[in-house]
This record gives C-alpha cells, sequence and structure tokens, in this order.
C-alpha cells in the first residue's frame, strides 16, 4: 500500500456488503480514504434470519437494511449497485457489470458465496438453496403452495407428495428450516378442511453420522431429539443420489417429494479465478495471516470468499457471520491505520464466541466455550444474540415484536403468496385457456370538453 493511484486519497474498494464487507466499511468512518462499496444488492440482509422469511415468520423488511441508509453517515463511502465481473491486480481496477472501470489502491473482497450441489447442478431446479431474499421468497411460495394444493387435490398419493418436504443437509440452515416447517404445519393445522397439516412429513437427510457436527456430541444429539419431537425424521449417513421434478432418491429408497430444499454445501465466488491464484477445494481464495492475497498485499479476502487457517488450527475458520464480522473489523482498523502512517498491527485473530442452532419453539443448543445450553434457556440465548447482532434499531424492534405475536397467537403473519398464478389448478387452467380482456366499452358520442 505505497502511496495511491492518482495521487489523492487513497482509494477503497470493498466488493460486497454482507457481514464481512460492511463491517469493514464502518470501521472505515472517518478515517482519510475514499471509500467505494459495490454491491449486486441494494440490501444487507442477516442471513441466519433468512430461513424463517421462508417460512412466513418474518419479512424480508425485517431482516435486511438497505446499504445506502446504513452508511448514509459516513461521507466518504460511496455505494454502487453493481455485479463486479472481473479484477485486474495490476492495473489494481475493477471491471463490473454496468460498464465502470473502478481504481482501487486497497481492494477488500467480500463476495460470499453460493450453492455447490456437487457437480449436479440440474438439482437445483428442483432443490433451491437459500442465501438470498429471492431464494426465500420462492421457497415461501413453494411451501405455503403445497398446503394449498394438498387441500385441493382428491388423489392421496399426490396429497402425501404435496405434504412431504425434504431438506438436504443437517448444518444449522438445514436444523433450523426443518423445525420450522414442522412448526409451520402445526400453526396453520386449524386453517385446511380437507387435510391435516400436522400430518405433513418433513424429511431431514444428512450424509454425516450426525446433524450439527460442529457441535458437541450430546448437543447434537439433544437437537435430534427435539427434532423427533417436532415430527421431523432425521436420516443420517444418507445420502442423495438423484434428484427431478417431484423425486428424490434418498440411498436406494424413491420418494415422491413436493418441495426439496438445498441446505448442505457451499462454493465461494469467483474471485480466486480473478486474481488468478491459490484457492481452496471450495474456491475460497488463500490468505495469509494479515488477511493478504499472497503476492498482493493490497488486496485483502474476508468473510466466505477467504479460507484463513489460524495458527495451529487443524481447519480453516468456518464460513459463518461472527468470522465475517470480525475479519472486516480487522482489515477495516488495518487500513485505517495504515491511512493514518500508523503501524498495521499483529495478524488477525479470531474470537470464537459460540455457535447456536435452533430447533423449534423453547428448543435451542448454544456451546460457547466449555459452556452447553440446550432447551429453553438455550432458545432465549439464541434469541438475545440474533437481536442484537440485526443491524438497525427498527429491524430489531420489529422482529422482536413478531416473535413475540407469533410465540402468544401460535400464528404465521406472512403467509402471502404472491408473483406466481398459484395452485396447480389455477396454473392449468391458465395454461389451457388465455386469460380474455373485458370487452371494450362503445365510445361515448359526446364529446368531452
Amino acid at each position: 500500500m505505497n502511496g495511491n493511484t492518482q495521487g489523492s486519497r487513497h482509494k477503497v474498494v470493498i466488493v460486497g456488503a454482507g457481514f464481512g464487507g460492511l463491517s469493514a466499511a464502518m470501521a472505515l468512518k472517518n478515517a482519510d480514504v475514499d471509500v467505494t462499496v459495490i454491491d449486486r444488492q441494494n440490501h444487507h440482509l442477516f442471513q441466519p434470519l433468512l430461513y424463517q422469511v421462508a417460512t412466513a415468520a418474518l419479512t424480508p423488511a425485517e431482516i435486511a437494511a438497505p446499504i445506502r441508509s446504513v452508511l448514509k453517515d459516513q461521507m466518504n463511502t460511496t455505494v454502487f449497485m453493481d455485479a463486479v465481473i472481473g479484477v485486474d491486480p495490476k492495473e489494481r481496477r475493477v471491471h463490473t457489470a454496468g460498464g465502470r472501470d473502478i481504481v482501487y489502491d486497497t481492494l477488500v473482497l467480500a463476495t460470499g458465496a453460493r450453492h455447490s450441489y456437487f457437480g449436479n447442478d440440474s438439482w437445483a431446479a428442483h432443490a433451491p438453496g437459500l442465501k438470498t431474499i429471492d431464494d426465500a421468497t420462492r421457497l415461501r411460495q413453494r411451501i405455503l403452495l403445497a398446503f394449498e394444493n394438498a387441500e385441493m387435490v382428491e388423489d392421496d398419493r399426490e396429497r402425501r407428495a404435496d405434504l412431504t418436504f425434504l431438506i438436504v443437509g443437517g448444518g444449522p440452515t438445514g436444523v433450523e428450516m426443518a423445525g420450522a416447517i414442522a412448526e409451520l404445519a402445526r400453526s396453520v393445522s386449524h386453517d385446511f378442511r380437507n387435510i391435516d397439516a400436522k400430518s405433513a412429513r418433513t424429511i431431514l437427510v444428512e450424509g454425516g453420522p450426525r446433524i450439527l457436527p460442529q457441535f458437541d456430541e450430546k448437543l447434537s444429539a439433544q437437537a435430534e431429539e427435539d427434532l423427533a419431537e417436532l415430527g421431523v425424521e432425521v436420516r443420517t449417513n444418507a445420502m442423495v443420489t438423484e434428484i427431478s421434478d417431484g423425486v428424490a432418491k434418498v440411498g436406494d429408497e424413491e420418494l415422491a417429494v413436493s418441495t426439496m430444499i438445498w441446505a448442505a454445501g457451499v462454493q465461494a465466488s469467483r474471485a480466486a479465478q480473478w486474481l488468478g491464484v491459490e484457492a481452496s477445494r471450495a474456491g475460497h481464495v488463500v490468505v495469509g495471516p494479515d488477511l493478504t492475497v499472497p503476492g498482493y498485499p493490497e488486496i485483502y479476502a474476508i468473510g466466505d470468499t477467504a479460507s484463513h487457517m489460524p495458527e495451529g488450527a487443524a481447519r480453516p475458520l468456518p464460513g459463518v457471520a461472527p468470522v465475517a464480522k470480525q475479519m472486516g473489523q480487522y482489515v477495516g482498523h488495518r487500513i485505517k491505520r495504515i491511512a493514518a502512517g500508523k503501524d498495521p498491527g499483529g495478524r488477525f485473530r479470531y474470537h470464537d464466541l459460540g455457535s447456536m442452532a435452533t430447533i423449534g419453539r423453547n428448543h435451542a443448543i448454544a456451546e460457547m466455550g466449555r459452556l452447553k445450553i440446550r432447551g429453553l434457556i438455550g432458545w432465549l440465548f439464541w434469541g438475545i444474540a440474533h437481536i442484537y447482532f440485526l443491524i438497525g434499531f427498527r429491524n430489531r424492534i420489529a422482529v422482536l415484536f413478531s416473535w413475540i405475536w407469533a410465540y402468544i397467537t401460535w400464528q404465521r403473519g406472512v403467509r402471502l403468496i404472491t408473483g406466481i398464478n398459484g395452485t396447480k389448478a389455477i396454473d392449468a387452467a391458465s395454461s389451457a385457456q388465455p386469460a380474455e380482456l373485458p370487452p371494450t366499452p362503445p365510445a361515448s358520442r359526446k364529446a368531452v370538453a
């Protein structure tokens, strides 16, 4: 970071406004640098609660905040809603889909991750994942339509397929989604006349020997018991071998399933390809102790973009929100010190605050060092932590009240199906006979003055 490209103030470009990128930008408030934040969306998303949007517990607005609003008081920061399509590390330029070539002195890559289907990309159309608000709202449509279709059909096999939900992947996202779908089925059970929504079948498939493998074995076993109490079928040491329209093959068993959800793997962004540098098997940029890219001391990779192996650790840091936030804060403060002519400081050190996962109402697990919590206390810890880490006071209050209302009434407040035709019957009618415009009224003979 010697000098700068145009003899003006030091230019910092941050690609991505997730937990890592936004934390880096906020740490540069009042720094003697010019910051440009680029993101393909106009909002920062609190991904840990995205599954609650997909299961009609929260609205997108409650877990997202406009990036410009978050950074509005930072006069040294400009936000572009654009997509980065490449980086020229020699010329120090970022190329965007909008045709911009943005010059940088320091580049922070916080580009996140995408779904990985382990070479079976055709499965994505039938088993979507959960990374964006669009993903969540589409899943919400699928899940709610499954109940509506089941209410309409007369064939028992078709009805059972409509009321079967398959979640692939036993990590936190898969476990929380499975529990939330089972609870949704209970909460809507009195709203239908032809089906017993509580009879909906939720299947969670995990290829490993247990769900939530990053947790203590006893907590993992407790989570499995809690899911079973909700009626979720947990299948461990089970592999999905085929997914097609309405059908999934788990081992040798073929299941008729209307709704499938992918929570089994992630693939890093194309950042390593842009730079032409070493990447992990999942495509993460391998970074040094200070989170810089080897050979490019002016480029940082953080969050899901990076593969960082702490000193003495057996494996790289996980791609979770606390890691990304701490990486972003570290990089922001480091750039700020360098711009002020101070010593940049030492290597990045992650302070593990613990792990949490919720299974359902009054059931969650939390592991913070030697402290292991489960049940109602774990659930309260989980809720308090998520409220605290939400961006914005309004979002915290909105989510808190939504949770209180749902807890008291057992009702889901966001059960709206929008953006598509509707049930199978409506879709069939729409495709069979195009909608006709109403007849045009005869023209009035009276002139309009």
